[in-house]
């Protein structure tokens, strides 16, 4: 099953993705930022951007039957690993007692220089 955003990315049509792949028993959410569907991105801090990927990821997770206690790994890329504290409070905030793998790294860039931080997750729901 593919999904796409709910809502969709303005990104989505242009470049071809789904948001949700489910493949047997994993749920996979590809790289989320706190864009909205109008191309606008919310949250100014690292912080706040995390707090809306982390709610939209969750959004995601649970259209295709999972939640975040179902995440067993995630990678979270940043523009600026010197603010890494703050995606890591919003992460924290989301995901503290489900613990599971965790890649950080910083890149060059994301598609809109305003965005901070883009999060994929892979989920396993046992049948």
């Amino acid at each position: 099953m593919r999904l796409g955003g709910d809502p969709p990315s303005p990104y989505e049509d242009q470049i071809g993705f789904s948001r949700v792949v489910v493949a047997g028993p994993f749920v996979m959410v590809g790289g989320t930022t706190s864009v909205d569907q109008y191309g606008m991105v919310e949250g100014e801090t690292p912080y706040e951007q995390t707090v809306v990927v982390m709610r939209k990821i969750a959004h995601e997770l649970g259209r295709a039957g999972a939640s975040l206690s179902d995440v067993v790994q995630a990678r979270a890329y940043l523009t600026d690993i010197s603010r890494v504290d703050e995606v890591g409070r919003a992460w924290s905030e989301a995901m503290r007692d489900v613990r599971p793998l965790l890649t950080g790294v910083q890149v060059a860039a994301l598609i809109d220089p305003r965005m901070w931080v883009e999060i994929e997750v892979a989920a396993y729901r046992p049948d």
